[in-house]
């Protein structure tokens, strides 16, 4: 009877260290996290497929002959107007005029469903240009990253057809939302934000369209827009 009760109290002592190991490992999941690090709370990461549709939103509408690096939020962006309130919802598509209701629904519900939180941009970035990450913390500098050259035969050029002014060298800085994509993945959407170190920016929303597996900028437009005062 001893060392049944003995044998008891020892399976007991070893199932409460188990207990504790896991307990300590899940609080401190995942090792990478840091305290105080504003992106730790990103519990989500933009999948790498998606990538390719924002490099081609970048090389198409933003890029310039005189760019020379791009600086990016690395959280994707919630919302679709600087002032809204709120997460994102189906009755704002309809008050800023998004495409004047075309989108498909279903594509719309999707990017309700992605952008309720922000999700973590990683460096599978492909543009023409360098580019670093930003956060609230300020610039990433260790995250540089130098991307291949232009491929394309035409001359890149701003997303609004009235530019803000002269095209910068350096891009301060642009905010990607999450891509929605329909069911059978032939449209997608990307709301992005500029915005600039003076106080100006604008916002413009992005619908594409897939051939096969090729996508291309079907429409876009600018959701709002605001200027410095002099």
């Amino acid at each position: 009877m001893g060392h049944v009760i003995l044998r008891t109290m020892r399976l007991g002592l070893c199932s409460w260290a188990l207990i504790s190991m896991v307990t300590c490992a899940l609080l401190t999941w995942p090792p990478s996290a840091v305290i105080g690090d504003p992106q730790a709370d990103v519990a989500v990461t933009v999948p790498p497929e998606d990538y390719p549709l924002y490099d081609l939103l970048v090389d198409e509408k933003f890029l310039t002959p005189e760019t020379k690096l791009v600086l990016l939020e690395r959280a994707t962006v919630t919302r679709l107007h600087p002032q809204q309130e709120g997460p994102v919802r189906l009755e704002l598509f309809h008050e800023y005029e998004i495409f004047d209701g075309r989108l498909p629904m279903d594509l719309v519900r999707d990017f309700l469903f992605k952008n309720q939180t922000p999700s973590r941009l990683d460096g599978h970035f492909g543009f023409g240009v360098r580019y670093r990450f930003v956060s609230a913390s300020g610039t990433e500098q260790q995250e540089t990253s130098l991307a291949p050259a232009l491929t394309s035969q035409d001359t890149p050029r701003l997303l609004q057809e009235d530019p803000l002014d002269e095209p910068p060298a350096v891009i301060d800085r642009l905010s990607f939302s999450r891509v929605a994509y329909t069911f059978a993945r032939d449209h997608a959407f990307i709301y992005v934000e500029y915005n600039r170190p003076d106080g100006s920016g604008a916002g413009f929303a992005v619908w594409l369209r897939a051939v096969g597996s090729r996508w291309s900028i079907f429409d876009s437009e600018l959701v709002w827009a605001a200027r410095t005062q002099y």
